[in-house]
């Protein structure tokens, strides 16, 4: 397989005086009358005129000689070379692109929606321009599959695998990074370079976001009652203890538990605790 290789051209200023000089002679044998140095000079100047180009910055030129790879020229500024060569300007600026958002199952089938940003550029232009028919097309076929073999390796969050060491929606360095590995490797054959790569949109397929946000309302919903009631014996067991210290109340196990019972009530309850009013004894 081919590598890029660089190619030196002549320096287009120097050629450009050699042009004029040849074209004054041109024109001086026709001046003079010496129609054959005339025709020759003529016939060189027509012929260094098409050998004249120009390399912006962050741009390269691919060199073929009847279709045989020449070479890539990467220095800036006014060139020359022989007009045999046919050239193929490639830019190597960093471009952007946002992949479409695909519809994948996650590892557990889930459905989802995803798409990726890819950040990349140009490294070896015998390969871009060679090795595949398209470059540009190559990302996008690349990512969108590298995309969907990321989706399908995670579960999308820890409600689906708690077990589960990384999944999509809380290890994002870690999925990006796998995300990036995967593109690099794929775009390797084309010649491209990937500068970053990330997660631009993630969300449920829309006919299960409503019952999957359901749920995991209903998980945070039971996660904080946990808590709560956690909270609330703790709160219980040190009131009681602290009654019995300070010897403000005798309680029988039979009030220890009605006492238990009304705390956890009013310490466990989401909505505000209206007291009634005893006027007789404890037991009744």
């Amino acid at each position: 397989m081919k590598t890029e290789v660089l190619k030196e051209p002549t320096n287009g200023y120097t050629m450009v005086a050699i042009t004029l000089i040849i074209g004054i002679i041109a024109i001086a044998g026709i001046v003079y009358n010496v129609i054959p140095a005339s025709i020759a000079s003529f016939i060189v100047f027509s012929f260094l005129i098409p050998g004249f180009f120009v390399v912006n910055p962050n741009t390269s030129c691919v060199v073929l000689l009847f279709g045989e790879y020449k070479g890539t020229v990467k220095k800036n500024g006014f060139f020359w070379l022989i007009p045999f060569y046919s050239k193929k300007m490639v830019s190597l600026k960093a471009r952007n692109f946002e992949s479409e958002r695909l519809k994948v199952n996650d590892k557990l089938g889930n459905p989802i929606m995803i798409s990726a940003i890819l950040v990349w550029r140009v490294e070896e232009t015998y390969k871009a321009i060679f090795e595949v028919d398209n470059y540009e097309e190559f990302v996008k076929i690349q990512t969108d599959s590298a995309v969907r073999k990321l989706a399908g390796s995670y579960a999308y969050d820890l409600f689906e695998d708690e077990k589960a060491a990384i999944t999509l929606t809380s290890n994002f360095e870690d999925v990006n990074k796998s995300l990036e590995d995967e593109i690099t490797d794929r775009l390797k054959l084309a010649g491209l370079t990937v500068i970053e790569s990330r997660i631009g949109y993630l969300a449920y397929a829309p006919e299960i976001a409503q019952a999957m946000l359901k749920r995991q309302q209903a998980t945070a919903i039971i996660a904080a009652r946990v808590k709560m009631v956690e909270g609330a014996v703790g709160m219980v067991e040190g009131a009681l203890k602290l009654l019995s210290s300070k010897g403000i109340v005798d309680l029988d196990e039979e009030k220890k538990a009605a006492m238990v019972s009304n705390l956890l009530v009013v310490l466990c309850g989401d909505k505000e605790t209206s007291p009634v009013i005893n006027a007789g004894t404890l037991n009744q």
